[in-house]
């Protein structure tokens, strides 16, 4: 799971940053319209965060963009902006959400949350799939009733396949949300992480696509 953040404020940015890299939602920062456009069209991500005065733009501009494309990815546009017209332009544009400035940042977390659960279909706090829940707030995981211990990063995968069970979810996809841009994961790192889940949660819960990914089967 990874956010794209569109913010030139560079106190702001970085603190929202840090919160939600702590949240278990891996964020890239840029500051300009132009990088962000450049990320979207590089990167599969889970949500983007959007501020509207931005120094080479407004954030509609990317919004509408987005959704002329039929890009369905989530977007909460956040902006100190609080005018009806302003806030009837991002919604009627395709924002899944509007948060004025200055905003509290758990409130934010469980905006996100909420955005990324809608666009997957789920209407609870938890992925489930079968007999295997996984609780994003709590960070737990459990195999019908017995609670599991998983490290972080397996979490991570976890959260990613869960989000798109019944899919492939090809193997470049995986690394890019679960690595962060400045770690260098080693060959058959990935690999290793899909191993140690496997003999937790068993061999059918997590199937290998030769040459594409993995996949989570629904049921």
């Amino acid at each position: 799971m990874k956010i794209l953040l569109i913010e030139d404020d560079l106190d702001l940015g970085a603190a929202l940053q840090r919160a939600l890299d702590q949240a278990n939602l891996p964020t890239k920062w840029v500051r300009r319209l132009s990088e962000g456009v450049a990320h979207l069209q590089s990167n599969d991500l889970s949500c983007v965060l959007l501020d509207i005065n931005l120094p080479d733009g407004e954030g509609f501009t990317l919004l509408e963009q987005l959704r002329r494309k039929n890009n369905s990815v989530p977007v909460l546009v956040m902006t100190a902006r609080d005018a009806l017209d302003d806030r009837l332009r991002a919604l009627n544009g395709g924002a899944d959400d509007y948060v004025i400035k200055p905003f509290m940042l758990p409130e934010l977390i469980a905006r996100i949350n909420v955005a990324i659960r809608r666009s997957a279909g789920q209407t609870t706090n938890a992925w489930q799939v079968g007999t295997l829940v996984i609780d994003p707030q709590q960070q737990s995981v459990s195999l019908g009733d017995r609670v599991l211990a998983v490290t972080p990063r397996e979490f991570s995968i976890l959260c990613e396949l869960a989000r798109q069970a019944g899919r492939v979810v090809r193997r470049e996809q995986l690394l890019q949300r679960v690595w962060s841009g400045d770690e260098l994961p080693s060959a058959g790192a990935l690999e290793f992480q899909i191993h140690a889940l496997r003999r937790k949660l068993g061999v059918e819960t997590i199937r290998t696509v030769r040459g594409v990914g993995y996949l989570m089967p629904r049921s």
